[in-house]
């Protein structure tokens, strides 16, 4: 008898956190589920790994079950430690998420729900990521739901190398969903703002805040998409090489700029 597939769950906002429980709900419909998140928050992290530090994981309990593995360290380190060494088997798929926030446009750089999933992809896993828009009482059902069904699609059929699926949903009633929009990634900029505190020695302190602005107008980019009501859905990758440009440089640097030292 042929086995189920075996997912890899992990995540930024911690083993505790409840769309993480949510998403594993769902994709235990589908599959085998196997989670290794970190045990606290590790939002904005980006794809650091920890490498002057060991790492320690330990198994995390939930309702006098075992749920997973928590690990004190990134994202990024919570896959590659899964796979390298806790699994037994080569997981079929990895799903990070449900993150609490989007990640579109720059904050896919920052996001360590990407990076997860990031990870899989480099160990090549096929991998998706999946955020739902804050709100101030978060309801991950419809975006767990929504996980579980590109999952199985991806699971049967795969994703390109070096491929991950960047899944954003909007904080609107499931009913009020449109569709999926398959988009490209955004761009935009965070206008940040420092505020200048003291703590209670006295002592300056720094607390970043500050606004995302779009810098788009198309209709296929994932922030509109999500405005208008839809599941944007983007495929990313990780090679951040310039292609038109590096064209260019070829075409009209080569001959006019030489290294003389």
């Amino acid at each position: 008898m042929k086995k189920r597939p075996l997912i890899l769950v992990s995540n930024d906002d911690g083993i505790d956190a409840p769309g993480l429980h949510a998403l594993v709900r769902a994709l235990k419909h589908i599959a085998r589920v196997a989670v290794v998140a970190p045990s606290i928050q590790q939002s904005a992290v980006g794809h650091a790994i920890t490498v002057r530090t060991p790492l320690r994981a330990y198994k995390f309990h939930r309702n006098g079950t075992l749920f997973g593995h928590a690990v004190d360290g990134t994202p990024a380190d919570c896959v590659k430690l899964a796979i390298r060494s806790l699994l037994k088997e080569k997981p079929d798929l990895v799903v990070s998420g449900i993150n609490d926030g989007l990640n579109t446009a720059v904050n896919v750089i920052y996001s360590g729900t990407v990076s997860a999933a990031t990870e899989g992809t480099i160990l090549g896993i096929p991998s998706i990521s999946v955020s739902l828009e804050y709100t101030q009482k978060p309801r991950f059902e419809t975006s767990a739901k929504i996980a579980a069904l590109l999952s199985r699609f991806v699971l049967r059929n795969g994703l390109p190398e070096d491929t991950i699926l960047n899944v954003n949903v909007p904080a609107i009633p499931a009913s009020r969903i449109k569709g999926i929009k398959y988009t490209r990634q955004g761009r935009s900029r965070w206008e940040d703002e420092f505020f200048q505190r003291k703590d209670p020695k006295n002592k300056d302190y720094f607390w970043l805040a500050g606004k995302m602005r779009i810098l788009d107008k198309d209709e296929d980019i994932d922030q509109i998409a999500l405005k208008a009501g839809y599941v944007s859905v983007t495929p990313i990758h990780f090679d951040l090489t310039h292609q038109q440009y590096l064209r260019k440089m070829r075409e009209e640097w080569d001959g006019k700029f030489k290294l003389s030292l």
